[in-house]
């Protein structure tokens, strides 16, 4: 259960990165440097939770996949 928690919350906050560099990409009129910090931080994020999905699939923490 905390393993689906976690993979939840990740992805709001995925979203949440991804809707403020649209965002800033919007409204920022000189150079798309906050653009770029927040697109860096979901990339950041994709990868993190990328890895612990892989990791809770070796501990067994996810279950196999259904056919």
């Amino acid at each position: 259960m905390l393993t689906k928690v976690i993979i939840v919350i990740t992805l709001i906050v995925i979203l949440g990165s991804l809707f403020s560099a649209l965002f800033f990409l919007v409204k920022d009129k000189s150079g798309g440097a906050r653009t770029a910090k927040a697109l860096t931080i979901r990339i950041g994020l994709s990868i993190t939770l990328f890895i612990f999905l892989m990791i809770a699939y070796y501990f067994g923490l996810i279950g196999q996949p259904h056919p």
